[in-house]
Parts: C-alpha cells; sequence; structure tokens
C-alpha cells in the first residue's frame, strides 16, 4: 500500500472510534501491514496533522480506575476489585 493509502485509512478507523494501539493492531491482523512507521509517520503523528481527537490509553485507564474505586467504596471486603484496582494504578503510573 502506498503511504497516502495508509493515512486514509488511518483516519478513516480514527473516525469510528478506535484508539491508535487498536488501529495499528487492526491494520497489522487485516491489512499485513506490519508497523505504520515503516510508511513514514506513526499513527498519532498522522491524527495530530489532521487534528483528529482520540482518548488515550491513559483516559481509559482513568475512567475504569474511577468505577472500581466506587465498586471498592461500596464493597469494602473485595479484595479481588483492589487488587484489579493496584494494577490499573500502575498502568497509569507505567504510561507516564
Amino acid at each position: 500500500m502506498k503511504p497516502s493509502e495508509v493515512e486514509a485509512l488511518v483516519v478513516e478507523l480514527a473516525q469510528k472510534g478506535n484508539t491508535p494501539s487498536k488501529i495499528g493492531a487492526i491494520l497489522r491482523d487485516q491489512q499485513g501491514i506490519p508497523r505504520v512507521k515503516m510508511l513514514g509517520k506513526k499513527v498519532s503523528q498522522i491524527l495530530a496533522e489532521r487534528k483528529i481527537t482520540y482518548t488515550t490509553e491513559k483516559e481509559l485507564y482513568q475512567a475504569s480506575i474511577e468505577n472500581v474505586k466506587k465498586h471498592s467504596a461500596q464493597h469494602k471486603h473485595d479484595y479481588t476489585a483492589k487488587k484489579a484496582l493496584a494494577k490499573k494504578l500502575w498502568h497509569v503510573k507505567k504510561l507516564k
């Protein structure tokens, strides 16, 4: 595929609501493109040039953390949820 075709495909997938990492996985699995960066630009660079907003992984984890915190407040003895909260906080720290 040509770089312009890949950029059009990336924009189309982003408009459907996919994150950059999800777009990369879709291109790898369905289109046979191992890395978009090999064609010149990263997925996030393409989206930034086209001024397309997207939810980052950090924002998704933050929303999930809020849900688990609400659950933990109601269910004090749910230790599995507390462990899941610790894992999610670790992921957010790693993404910084």
